[in-house]
């Protein structure tokens, strides 16, 4: 029985650190968040939108669903609980300088499925893990909501979740996991993905729609 509130994880020390939510996720060194409006969202908001995600989470992987259904609940809780546009255009880094706007809206649909295969394959192996809850506080444009991860045979160890209202709606658009930016990265990542392509976006944008 898990409790809600907590989130079920492999063992992962390293490189395994960047495998932890998708969408996740996913997610960034800088982000270019509009500015202008005060920031209404509270701490407390914060923490029960990470509460909601995690709980959320875990519901999909009881639910015993596999392969692509499991996929879909993953992007479903990609896109309630995560800024999808904005991570996107942070992880695509100067490339999405260039894009279009239909280039950047066929990336972004591309790169939610994308990670929500990615990572929602590996969930069924999270077991055993859980996360606490144990504060929250503003960090300029943001909320910084702090939990505790606890694994079996593992030290506990810190996640951060970087919570904005910035797009209209209380959404999580970077995690750090022990240091370790889960936006920057995803930012790497695809990054070398584009590279590789000689910054071919069309191209990056077809095979992330089959990637895992």
């Amino acid at each position: 029985m898990h409790r809600p509130g907590t989130l079920m994880m492999t063992p992962m020390r390293s490189d395994r650190r960047h495998l932890l939510l998708g969408g996740a996720a996913a997610l960034v060194a800088a982000v270019v968040l509009r500015p202008g409006a005060a920031l209404a969202l509270t701490e407390d908001q914060a923490k029960a939108l990470i509460d909601k995600a995690v709980t959320d989470v875990n519901a999909a992987i009881a639910s015993g669903k596999t392969g692509q259904a499991l996929y879909t609940m993953f992007e479903d809780l990609y896109m309630r609980y995560a800024d999808v546009p904005t991570i996107a255009r942070s992880v695509l880094g100067t490339a999405s300088r260039a894009a279009s706007p239909a280039q950047m809206q066929a990336f972004t649909l591309a790169f939610r499925g994308y990670v929500s295969r990615k990572y929602g394959k590996r969930f069924r192996e999270f077991s055993a893990t859980r996360f606490e809850v144990v504060g929250a506080r503003k960090v300029k444009t943001f909320i910084e909501v702090k939990s505790i991860a606890y694994m079996p045979g593992e030290a506990p160890f810190e996640v951060l979740w970087h919570v904005s209202d910035k797009s209209g709606k209380n959404l999580f658009f970077n995690m750090i996991i022990e240091g370790v930016n889960m936006l920057a990265a995803e930012r790497t990542e695809i990054g070398a993905m584009i590279d590789a392509r000689r910054g071919n976006l069309d191209q990056l944008i077809a095979d992330l729609k089959t990637a895992q």
